[in-house]
């Protein structure tokens, strides 16, 4: 029993050497691991890298000694791994272990294409250019066991003059909706690559199209989000007015109201069906979910149409739902001065005047009764 106890505990202590466990420790060489991450709509950029500063361990001053010394231009030798004399490597763009560059969806980097996955990011410094290389091998150590038939793109950028940075940090500026600009500071440089999406619109059509098979399917307000997506965008304007009807009269789910007949209006004057539009706001006012605003905006977008006696009509019909209040007032002045009624305008106005809330809208009614005396449009 004795004997097989102590045959236990040396198969146990053998079994943890090998398992080589090792306790956490300071990064060498003070580099501390960084991570940032950027969206682009929905779209994941990400930076994994060692950050060393321009100190070095020692507490030296390496300033106007990182570029070119520190860090050679050009290929170098690092004596280790596949490099030798004949097989020069690139910088591995950070400390210790690859840096790694991380995109969830395909992107473009400086125009060129790059699939989603992870890559090892390495660069090329130069006085006057620098190369970005993206390697599919985003695992091994450093720049030590880079091959360049893992390559999975190569860019040419220029780098740039930059204010002190003691730390080399990677970071996200020049932010659009379809792009931004990854940049690596650190000395007296800064290394910009831009990384953009774009088919982005066709990203979050999809996305919505996936959205609407689950849980936000079964609400109307869905619908409505996503066909004002293709208008606001212009795209994909069928698949717009489809979703705007569904918004309407989906089974189970849609929803006849001011809302959903005004947004498929909006989709139809999108697709330059103007006629279609017009008769469907007319009918969206009816709804007794139009509220005051709606109706006083339908008739101002007819009056921006052209159509100044339909507008006329549609705010006496405001008028008629919300008597004596000043906007509705006001929506007649402008009524029957866009079809040159001035002397009604004036009438309508007088009327308004002392419902004025505040000193702009007082002010806002002088200025039409002044143009309104003079037989002018106020409009």
């Amino acid at each position: 029993m004795h004997k097989n106890l102590i045959t236990l505990l040396l198969l146990t202590v053998t079994s943890l050497t090998l398992l080589k466990a090792q306790i956490t420790l300071p990064p060498s060489g003070d580099n501390q691991k960084c991570e940032v991450a950027q969206y682009i709509g929905l779209v994941k950029v990400a930076l994994m890298w060692g950050s060393p500063d321009v100190h070095g361990p020692g507490g030296e001053d390496r300033t106007g000694k990182v570029w070119g010394e520190l860090v050679p231009y050009g290929l170098s030798n690092l004596d280790f791994g596949l490099s030798d004399e004949n097989h020069l490597m690139p910088w591995r763009a950070g400390a210790n272990e690859n840096t790694v560059f991380a995109v969830s969806h395909d992107v473009q980097i400086e125009g060129k294409p790059l699939p989603a996955g992870k890559y090892g990011l390495h660069m090329i410094p130069g006085k006057d250019e620098w190369v970005i290389i993206f390697s599919k091998n985003h695992t091994s150590w450093g720049s030590y066991f880079y091959q360049q038939s893992e390559d999975a793109l190569r860019v040419t950028v220029k780098p740039q003059a930059t204010a002190y940075t003691e730390w080399l940090t990677y970071e996200f500026d020049d932010r659009k909706p379809a792009s931004c600009t990854v940049r690596l500071r650190w000395e007296k440089i800064a290394v910009p690559f831009k990384v953009s999406v774009p088919n982005i619109n066709e990203l979050y059509l999809a996305n919505i199209r996936e959205e609407l098979r689950t849980e936000p399917g079964f609400d109307y307000n869905s619908y409505v989000s996503a066909s004002r997506f293709c208008v606001q965008n212009k795209v994909a304007l069928e698949q717009g007015l489809a979703w705007a009807e569904d918004a309407i009269s989906k089974k189970y789910i849609g929803l006849k109201n001011f809302q959903t007949l005004s947004n498929k209006a909006q989709v139809l004057t999108a697709m330059g069906r103007d006629a279609e539009a017009s008769a469907l706001m007319k009918e969206a006012i009816k709804e007794p979910t139009a509220g005051m605003q709606d109706i006083h905006m339908f008739a101002r977008s007819l009056q921006a149409s052209k159509k100044p006696q339909e507008a006329l009509e549609i705010f006496k019909l405001n008028n008629q739902r919300y008597p004596d209040d000043y906007m509705t007032l006001f929506g007649l002045v402008r009524g029957y001065s866009g079809v040159g009624d001035y002397k009604n305008a004036l009438k309508y106005a007088n009327l308004a005047l002392p419902k004025a809330a505040n000193a702009q809208q007082k002010s806002q009614m002088e200025a039409a009764i002044a143009k309104l005396k003079e037989n002018k449009d106020m409009n």
